[in-house]
């Protein structure tokens, strides 16, 4: 019997121990609670296993880095609902444990960090319209930062960022949005055609300039040709003109393998014939010669 109690009272013994003691962890820090005497002492605990009676304590602070987030609805620019995610995360300073301690205490996140970041939540996107916060979500999330930050100042807490998890816009503003988009992609697509239309209208109107110009240098060169010409032929009938002469008519005449010479006296007024009728030719040649021979010796008398 003796051995069953025994192993009873070692374990009594052992929680005891462990009832007077307290280990703070790595990453945290702790402050002694003495509620008998000089209550919250000032000296900050570091990580490792600490004795106490059984009527103090000892205060445990995570001054490790801490993610918050929470759930925020608010107002854009342009008074529409915008449902926003913001998360935080902080942590407290270590070396001002002890103040934290004394101004808020543990329970520093919702009493204090909470309400300053959704009020800058609520104030940084009353600035944005609705359809920009999704795309201007990380300056936004950079101001809301920049305004809590300042909030906490003397606070004895460290904020580390601030993004927006997760934005919802309202149903009927998407809707808006996604006929805004077909829109300005309709118009796109008319100014595109048009552009195309612009486009095939100015390769026609060059196409037509073209053939006209082509046209225009075949005209002025078949003119200048037609000049070319007229102007050849007139210098050449200009020197056919100046080298036609009676003597050379006279010898073209002569050297005609069809000419006829008839010799004729001179101032003689008589009109000859050349190549009269088959049937009249040798009279009448024979009696025009004869009347001439008359009308020269009746001359001669």
């Amino acid at each position: 019997m003796w051995r069953y109690a025994t192993i009873l009272l070692i374990i009594a013994a052992l929680g005891g121990l462990e009832s007077c003691g307290t280990t703070v962890d790595p990453g945290q820090r702790g402050l002694r609670w003495y509620p008998l005497s000089e209550g919250l002492t000032t000296e900050t605990l570091k990580s490792g296993f600490y004795w106490r009676a059984p009527w103090n304590d000892v205060f445990v602070y995570d001054v490790r880095l801490q993610s918050y987030t929470e759930l925020v609805d608010a107002l854009s620019a342009d008074d529409l609902l915008v449902k926003l995610k913001p998360a935080i995360i902080m942590r407290p300073i270590a070396g001002e444990v002890y103040f934290l301690a004394q101004e808020i205490g543990p329970d520093f996140y919702p009493r204090v960090v909470r309400p300053e970041l959704l009020a800058a939540v609520r104030s940084v996107v009353s600035n944005y319209p609705m359809v920009s916060v999704p795309e201007m979500s990380a300056e936004i999330a950079s101001k809301v930062q920049a305004v809590v930050v300042e909030k906490l100042k003397g606070r004895h807490l460290e904020v580390h960022s601030v993004a927006l998890a997760d934005i919802e816009l309202a149903k009927i503003v998407l809707e808006a949005v996604e006929r805004k988009q077909a829109k300005e992609q309709e118009k796109e697509q008319k100014e595109f055609e048009l552009v195309i239309a612009e486009k095939d209208a100015e390769i026609a109107r060059r196409r037509v300039l073209g053939e006209g110009d082509t046209i225009r240098i075949k005209s002025e060169g078949e003119a200048e040709g037609v000049k070319i010409r007229a102007l050849g032929q007139a210098r050449a009938q200009e020197t056919i003109t100046k080298t036609l002469t009676a003597e050379y008519l006279r010898y073209k005449l002569y050297d005609s393998p069809n000419a006829k010479m008839v010799l004729l006296p001179d101032n003689l007024r008589v009109p000859i014939l050349i190549n009269p009728d088959q049937d009249r030719g040798a009279k009448a040649s024979s009696e025009a010669l004869l009347h001439a021979e008359q009308e020269a010796t009746g001359r001669g008398q």
